[in-house]
């Protein structure tokens, strides 16, 4: 005959793991085989009181027991059968839990609420040193009135007379298997085990209004176009007092004029001229952090790239890192030069002993000239 295992170890339906274990313990050691001679009617209590304390102990299967009894601890996941696995756990892997597979937890009480996203456009040097940024957007939030419980002020939900409070409903079906036992959410609460009686007027029993909401982002330095920021409990609100859902917040990075981002690296290019790349230069390079100081040896071709160390972008995952700015030289040629500045060219051409145009004809007059 079923048994209560409640009663089997002396404790409340709603005891303490603490207290399920004393309760064992000081029965285990009146009962043990060993201490009573092999009295055998002790001893078949002795594997009782174990049977109820292995379930019991169990989180899972005292959920189980708690809502099928020894019925459903036989049929659930702990009954292996002849082909390795629980009845319901066959049906559920082809029919679903509608069918009473694996007996998962069911939902009860208040549904959490959605999460939310909102997209922030941000300058490009924001994005590299981080901020704190106002986000504004509109999202159901707990009804002031009745303090998200959906009930009229001075009034309270009841239990739901459907479900009896536990938020879902249990069928049982005969099938060629044998008895089957589904359970769904009860329609009557829709699975919250309470039924309000007397709405709240100003949110009409949801317990949420939908309100405009301001939000200060901490942005760390060196996100990015695609970054996303998640900030726990600040979504929309569970209805009648359910826990809140998340916000996301998208990262969207405005280009910068002069510099592109290579991963952790900042790159751009510079334009001197010809002079100075041949005989060299000290300059002040604008940087995000401030002015620099960026020296061009005599003879840096163009192409050449220097390296400002620590001036690129910081990790966004901390650490004190940060990449480094590139700075490719690209050497401006003149293409046009007054009389004083080509006589100068041309000296230096032919300091150089270097072959160079014509100064009335130019280049192409000289390979005209030798195809005739």
């Amino acid at each position: 005959m079923p048994h209560d295992y409640y009663s089997l170890l002396g404790v409340s339906r709603n005891a303490s793991e603490d207290e399920i274990k004393k309760a064992y313990r000081r029965l285990a050691r009146e009962l043990h085989p060993d201490a009573n001679g092999g009295d055998k009617d002790l001893e078949d209590r002795f594997k009782e009181i174990t049977t109820a304390y292995e379930t019991l102990r169990d989180p899972e299967k005292r959920r189980i027991y708690d809502q099928y009894g020894e019925e459903g601890l036989r049929g659930g996941p702990g009954d292996a059968g002849p082909f390795g696995a629980g009845i319901n756990d066959i049906f559920g892997a082809f029919f679903g839990s509608a069918f009473g597979g694996g007996f998962t937890q069911p939902h009860r009480g208040p549904q959490r609420g959605a999460d939310n996203e909102v997209t922030v456009d941000l300058a490009f040097t924001e994005a590299v040193f981080g901020l704190q940024k106002d986000v504004t957007l509109r999202l159901p939030v707990t009804c002031s009135t009745c303090s998200g419980s959906g009930a009229k002020p001075g009034t309270t939900a009841g239990t739901c007379p459907v479900c009896d409070g536990t938020g879902q409903v249990r069928r049982v079906a005969q099938s060629i298997l044998g008895r089957m036992v589904t359970t769904a959410p009860c329609d009557r609460c829709r699975g919250e085990g309470m039924v309000i009686t007397t709405p709240c007027q100003d949110c009409r029993g949801d317990g949420r209004r939908t309100e405009e909401r301001t939000y200060s982002v901490e942005i760390p330095g060196g996100v990015d176009t695609g970054s996303t920021l998640r900030l726990a409990g600040r979504g929309a609100a569970g209805p009648r007092g359910g826990l809140p859902g998340d916000l996301y917040v998208q990262i969207r990075v405005k280009p910068h004029p002069r510099f592109r981002r290579e991963g952790n690296d900042l790159a751009c290019e510079l334009t001197i001229p010809l002079t100075q790349a041949v005989l060299g230069a000290a300059l002040k390079f604008e940087t995000l952090d401030g002015v620099e100081d960026l020296v061009i040896p005599q003879g840096t071709q163009s192409g050449t790239p220097f390296r400002l160390r620590g001036r690129g972008v910081p990790d966004v995952r901390g650490g004190n890192r940060r990449g480094d700015l590139v700075v490719t030289i690209r050497v401006d040629v003149p293409n046009h030069l007054d009389s004083d500045q080509d006589e100068l060219f041309r000296r230096i051409a032919e300091i150089r002993g270097e072959d160079v145009a014509d100064k009335d004809h130019g280049i192409f007059s000289k390979i005209k000239s030798a195809f005739k």
